[in-house]
């Protein structure tokens, strides 16, 4: 076989396993999750003083399924309601544990419950924020997560109405908590000490938002991130940290210092974070500890120390963002409240610079056809528009070396015995031609980050989640639901219920409506392509399509409708250039086959 030829089909084959291999490792045999940790909810015990009262320190309660139940056990309650949140909020600790996101659904059903963000203690998996101050030595102490707060204005904490809490130690110093919230997922507190002692005192706000235990859902999704996030740093140069639980477990304590930035822990498409006064200094710190048998993983930050003379106030403000990480709003809060990198809350990937600028062309696209599937639809166009030029030399050089096949072959018959003579005439022959005979690898090397790009931009991006395309399709970040084995929904029978073998059912062996088309065009594609003179090589290409078709069956219904599409521009390229160039291609064969039968019947 000539060299040439041998370079260009091994460096094929080679990209195509590559990603074949990527595929498989990271979206359908990912790595075992770590042991699932056993949820048993704790209430902290409270601490009055020393830096004790930003550390969690759990004691045992019992579990409840019942969420009123939950909300009783923390005292009285001051509710939220807003056009994006709804729950409430604990004068028990002044603590935000009870919150709804009422724009989001569990599911695509229009009647699913709305997705939750924070939940109270006494329930698996409490996650809650909390405020407060820690000082040494402080008369009469200050509040912890069991102070019982009065609720001194305000009935409701809405955009227009925000609520005041105080607290007096008794000892004299007086604790004022205003609690402001907007339109969005933004809340404002602002904290206020009053020191009618006769001596100083000293005192350093801090803020926390901590999980207790991880839910099971939570920290398996190889390609994205969940767990502690922050942005830190000073003078301008900022770098954005991100601790998957499973680090976060094995390094339980991280600390960083910044002027501002922000930190918190992060899902999928939900955050809260904690943002300080981006011109204060602060010490910011990851956290786990663990009791009973569950981990505690806590984002915790710590203000600067002020001294409040007698007779005096200091007031500290606080924000926490509780929500949906929608580009527009984090980007909107970032450029408001001057915040470093809040847009990367959202987990773009290392191939960022082409993730979010894809991200954004769809959005365009989307304002205008008002369809996310057929947005995608136009940026693959605009994709496929980029690369035409390069593309279009590529397929030009694959479809002369179609023309040149039987040439070829007889060198390879001319000279059996004689490698140098044939690779002498090959390239004698290619230089006539002007081919390049790797000249098809280069538009599929290039399409491996494009296609990274677009998987990241449908699994991390919420604008994406529960979006319709046509028909069936209700959700463009899921899976094709349609299968094979009900006939694609025409057979009132769900695979899924098979004990076993029903989750392999409906996932890598579907054989989804879009898994099949994305087949049949990868097929077609590579029909068109010219042959690897090495008959390994070549079972090895028509093996392929077949592998594809099951690895894409678990991918998001976006990303198999971006890659079909693509490679039905792609076939049509190629087919005008062969056709141009009068050479053998499988659809003029075809319909040549099918003339044939017509004229004999």
């Amino acid at each position: 076989m000539p060299p040439q030829d041998n370079s260009r089909n091994t460096i094929l084959f080679v990209v195509i396993a590559g990603i074949m291999l990527l595929a498989y490792s990271f979206f359908v045999m990912e790595p075992q999750a770590e042991k699932r940790l056993e949820a048993q909810i704790v209430a902290a015990e409270k601490s009055v003083g020393g830096t004790a009262a930003t550390e969690p320190t759990p004691g045992a309660l019992i579990f409840t399924e019942d969420r009123t139940v939950a909300l009783a056990r923390g005292g009285d309650r001051v509710p939220i309601q807003t056009p994006t949140l709804t729950g409430s909020l604990s004068l028990q600790g002044g603590r935000i544990d009870d919150l709804f996101l009422t724009r989001y659904r569990q599911t695509v059903d229009e009647d699913s419950p709305a997705v939750e963000l924070f939940r109270p203690e006494g329930m698996r998996h409490a996650y809650q924020a909390m405020f407060g101050w820690n000082g040494p030595n402080v008369p009469g102490g200050v509040p912890g997560k069991d102070t019982p707060w009065s609720l001194t204005q305000g009935a409701a904490l809405t955009p227009t109405t925000p609520v005041t809490l105080t607290w007096d130690n008794g000892a004299g110093l007086r604790f004022t908590r205003l609690i402001g919230i907007d339109n969005q997922y933004m809340f404002t507190v602002t904290d206020t000490v009053a020191n009618f002692t006769p001596q100083p005192v000293t005192l350093r706000p801090f803020g926390r938002v901590e999980r207790q235990g991880v839910p099971e859902d939570l920290g398996k999704n190889q390609i994205l991130h969940e767990g502690g996030i922050g942005t830190f740093g000073t003078d301008g140069e900022y770098a954005t940290e991100q601790l998957k639980y499973g680090a976060w477990a094995k390094k339980p304590v991280q600390e960083h210092e910044s002027t501002g930035g922000w930190l918190g822990i992060t899902d999928k498409y939900w955050m809260a974070a904690l943002i300080p006064p981006q011109d204060e200094k602060i010490e910011a710190g990851f956290r786990v500890t663990e009791s009973g048998g569950y981990d505690v993983h806590s984002a915790t930050m710590m203000g600067e120390a002020h001294t409040i003379a007698p007779n005096t106030q200091i007031t500290e403000t606080t924000r926490l963002f509780a929500g949906a990480k929608r580009n527009e709003i984090l980007s909107g809060y970032e450029q408001a409240l001057k915040m470093p990198r809040f847009i990367y809350a959202i987990d773009w990937g290392f191939l960022f610079f082409l993730t979010r600028p894809m991200f954004l062309l769809v959005e365009f696209f989307f304002g205008i056809l008002g369809n996310f599937g057929v947005a995608i639809l136009a940026l693959t166009l605009t994709v496929r528009l980029v690369m035409f030029p390069l593309a279009n030399k590529s397929y030009e050089s694959m479809s002369k070396m179609r023309t040149l096949q039987p040439q070829m072959e007889e060198l390879k018959k001319k000279h059996p015995d004689d490698p140098a003579t044939q690779q002498k005439e090959l390239m004698a022959l290619y230089q006539k031609e002007k081919i390049n005979p790797l000249a098809g690898c280069l538009p599929l090397l290039l399409q491996i980050p494009v296609f990274y790009a677009v998987y990241k931009m449908l699994t991390v991006t919420i604008e994406m989640r529960h979006q319709p395309f046509l028909g069936w399709i209700r959700d463009l970040s899921a899976a094709d639901p349609t299968m094979i084995w009900n006939l694609w929904g025409l057979i009132p029978w769900d695979p899924t219920s098979l004990p076993l073998i029903g989750g392999q059912l409906a996932g890598t062996f579907s054989l989804s409506i879009l898994a099949i088309l994305y087949g049949l065009t990868m097929w077609l594609q590579m029909a068109m392509s010219p042959p690897a003179p090495d008959p390994m090589q070549r079972r090895i290409f028509q093996f392929m399509p077949i592998v594809f078709t099951f690895i894409m069956a678990t991918f998001p219904a976006g990303l198999l409708i971006y890659w079909a599409w693509s490679n039905v521009l792609t076939i049509i390229q190629q087919y005008v250039i062969m056709r141009r160039l009068k050479a053998e291609n499988p659809i003029d064969t075809f319909i040549a086959q099918v003339n044939a039968r017509l004229k004999k019947a």
